[in-house]
């Protein structure tokens, strides 16, 4: 009889291990566009002012800005 109970207990946490081992479906969800992501989003409030919607050289300009002085550690900080 104690060994009925020790393949039970062990058949138990078998199982619950096993569980733990599978992975759940991470799936964002929401809006997706066909649209190129330099095309805009229309009238914004948060667009940055040097950006024309449309324009793809105005946008890739943008993000060589953004990167080079908003995103760069190097050029932020002041040595002193």
């Amino acid at each position: 009889m104690n060994t009925r109970h020790f393949s039970l207990a062990f058949a138990a946490t078998a199982v619950l291990a096993l569980t733990a081992c599978g992975e759940q479906p991470q799936a964002m969800g929401g809006v997706k566009s066909d649209q190129a992501p330099y095309t805009g989003v229309g009238k914004s409030q948060y667009a940055h002012t040097g950006w024309t919607a449309g324009d793809k050289g105005s946008w890739e300009q943008q993000l060589k800005a953004r990167a080079q002085y908003g995103q760069n550690e190097y050029t932020r900080t002041t040595a002193k």
